[in-house]
């Protein structure tokens, strides 16, 4: 009998061990095996745009991490636990890549609430702090955000209250240009590029403008540069805001996370699903881009401006809004840049290796009853 129980206790304890080994894979570890196969992009010299001064050899290349839509959920959506799940799945993703991949800089490209619009004060400021501890970053590392829809409302509900809070809370003004090792880095928030002259636009177009004029001075092509430049050293920047530029729809997108095929197809409204397209020529012939990178639609496209201004939308980085996230990995000189998708955990595989534990868990169960059954009534007819 004591034999027995002991055995049921060896069992017990086995099946435990099962259920914890699947729940710290599925919710600790799978991070580490899934981004520990992303790896920076290696620069191809022959890619190199031989009209900009190169780096000297001192001058290391910029490692740069962007992501998009982190929807952080509020008060009035969403249930608690699907919260607690989305939380933990972004903090768990974003800090495990920080830790293999260290980025030097990393870009948050819009909507990091999903409520910033409707929440009251006390609630923002709790918002921010949350975002705060989710995407802490080492000291050695830089974190940048852009205002979304989300986060102050679409143009026409924005107030300069909303605006100024989102400005001051995340340090994220409408306009601002980061400058590191000759690489340019000009943030803006799409909203205020509306063009109608609003407390919100005709700010941002001023300092947009002042940009664009101390890169052609930096250049050698700007008119009125008699005073020392602002910017040293010339390079085509990399523009990153929320909004897409001009496309009609998501249909042209061929990337692994593009939008679904029942959605793809459905048409953009200028303002709402991507920029103006006047605006979207305004940008392009004012900054002439190396590089624009973008979120707002949730789902991955690709597809290339004029000559070679490259446009990579991202999806959500929130499980809640895409099976399959991913987040963007940049490396950049002034003259020449790289840049890859890093794709994180699955939901339905982590879903499914939690399915098919339990399934083996119960087999297991089974086959030991069975097991003991027959032992038992093996020792009653002996």
């Amino acid at each position: 009998m004591l034999f027995s129980k002991r055995r049921s206790y060896k069992y017990l304890i086995e099946i435990l061990l099962a259920i914890i080994f699947t729940f710290i894979f599925c919710e600790y570890l799978i991070y580490y095996v899934t981004l520990v196969q992303c790896s920076w992009p290696t620069l191809q010299p022959h890619k190199a745009d031989h009209s900009i001064t190169p780096p000297s050899p001192e001058e290391t290349p910029v490692k740069v991490m962007f992501i998009a839509d982190t929807h952080l959920l509020g008060s009035r959506n969403g249930h608690w636990l699907d919260k607690l799940r989305r939380e933990w799945q972004m903090y768990r993703a974003f800090q495990t890549a920080i830790n293999l991949h260290r980025p030097e800089v990393i870009f948050v490209l819009g909507d990091l609430f999903d409520e910033g619009l409707w929440c009251g004060s006390a609630e923002f400021d709790a918002y921010v702090q949350r975002f705060n501890s989710l995407f802490a970053v080492p000291k050695d590392s830089h974190l940048y955000v852009v205002a979304g829809n989300h986060d102050m409302g679409f143009h026409y509900v924005i107030t300069p209250y909303l605006n100024q809070r989102f400005v001051d809370g995340m340090k994220a003004p409408n306009v601002r240009r980061v400058s590191i090792r000759g690489n340019h880095f000009v943030l803006i928030n799409s909203m205020a590029l509306e063009g109608d002259g609003c407390f919100l636009c005709r700010p941002t177009e001023i300092a947009l403008n002042k940009i664009s004029k101390h890169l052609k001075c930096a250049k050698g092509v700007g008119t009125g540069c008699s005073k020392p430049n602002v910017i040293k050293r010339y390079s085509r920047p990399i523009i990153l805001q929320h909004y897409p530029m001009y496309r009609e729809s998501d249909s042209m997108c061929t990337e692994l996370d593009r939008a679904p095929d029942d959605i793809k197809d459905i048409k953009f409204r200028e303002r709402w699903e991507c920029l103006s397209k006047e605006t979207s020529v305004q940008l392009l012939d004012s900054f002439n881009p190396r590089l624009i990178v973008d979120g707002h639609t949730h789902h991955g496209c690709r597809r290339i401006h004029g000559k070679d201004t490259l446009e990579i939308t991202l999806p959500s980085f929130s499980w809640r809004n895409k099976n399959n996230p991913s987040f963007l990995m940049g490396v950049f000189t002034p003259d020449n840049y790289v840049v890859s998708k890093c794709y994180m955990p699955v939901e339905t595989t982590v879903i499914f290796i939690y399915i098919m534990s339990g399934v083996c868990i119960i087999i297991y169960l089974v086959l030991r009853t069975k097991q003991r059954l027959n032992r038992n009534n093996f020792l009653k007819l002996h």
